[in-house]
């Protein structure tokens, strides 16, 4: 009978965003130059740290996977969203459906742990500076760069196939802009009791435990700068850190807020928001973020540019 009724929906609908014309039009150059602007930031960080040797260390490497995940992570949804915007059946097939969730909550929890390897890289380069070429050698830091994609696809694959196993017996409007969780377990036809606790452990586990990592190493960072006897070193010290910081708060925030809220106080219109936030607005702030507040990357970009204009 389960089967039967999978077999009823071959398609879903998304949801407009606004049904006003003017509005969606305002939106859609806004999603798009947020987007033109997330891939021609994150290309470029990719760019710079692997052209110019001063950047070859683990932290960039760190830097640039990131960007690299960030550019699929946006990928996986806002092209969608913006063909969405003056498409009449904004519709999507039922596998095509699970492959953007799979692929959606890979790359977000791919982002997630490649975020605490950073946080790592930040605590061993400020705590044992003498050790840190050691510790963070070539292959250590690609084993956290390998369990961080792992992770990323244990998760894409087991949270796609615990949802899409589940009977769906109409409707299939998706009262948001891409295949996540929330909405569409309001799609199935018996109690999803079951699989909420799923994505609440999940949530717990592959989210929350990364981010307490991440504020482990921030404690023992922030212990270690106030050590330092000169201010001016404190604060030096404290801005190679400052960037990731900052990407760490927007992107763990609005995910924990999304995930992690009580169901009381879900609301889909809320939820789009907030999902635009850290689908969109977070990967477009990241690049912008590591350039302008990195001297380091700066000096790289002014390098690469007057190399350019020699030629």
């Amino acid at each position: 009978m389960a089967g039967e009724n999978r077999s009823v929906v071959t398609h879903f609908f998304f949801e407009p965003l606004s049904n006003i014309f003017e509005v969606q039009a305002t939106l859609f150059f806004l999603v798009l130059l947020m987007f033109i602007i997330d891939l021609g930031g994150n290309i470029l960080i990719i760019v710079i740290t692997l052209v110019d040797p001063v950047l070859h260390s683990p932290m960039y490497f760190f830097l640039r996977n990131l960007s690299c995940v960030e550019i699929s992570y946006t990928s996986s949804t806002i092209p969608n969203m913006l063909l969405s915007f003056f498409s009449k059946e904004n519709r999507i097939s039922f596998l095509g459906c699970a492959m953007q969730m799979s692929f959606f909550a890979l790359l977000g929890i791919t982002e997630c742990f490649v975020l605490a390897a950073m946080a790592y890289d930040r605590y061993v380069a400020i705590c044992h500076p003498l050790h840190y070429m050691t510790i963070m050698s070539q292959r250590v830091c690609f084993q956290l760069l390998a369990v961080s994609w792992l992770m990323g696809v244990l998760v894409g694959v087991g949270q796609t196939t615990s949802i899409f196993t589940l009977p769906f017996c109409g409707p299939n409007r998706i009262n948001h802009f891409f295949c996540d969780v929330p909405p569409l377990l309001k799609l199935v036809c018996v109690n999803t009791y079951r699989n909420e606790i799923i994505n609440y452990a999940i949530t717990i586990i592959f989210i929350m435990v990364p981010f307490m990592l991440i504020l482990v190493s921030y404690a023992c960072i922030l212990l270690t700068i106030l050590k330092i006897p000169s201010a001016e070193s404190r604060r030096k010290t404290f801005s190679t850190c400052s960037s990731h910081l900052i990407v760490v708060t927007l992107f763990y925030g609005s995910g924990i807020v999304t995930y992690l809220r009580p169901k009381s106080f879900y609301s889909l219109s809320y939820d789009k928001l907030l999902s635009l936030f850290y689908t969109l607005v977070s990967p477009v702030l990241n690049p912008l973020i590591y350039s302008l507040r990195n001297k380091e990357v700066k000096q790289a970009l002014k390098r690469l540019l007057s190399r350019k204009i020699s030629l």
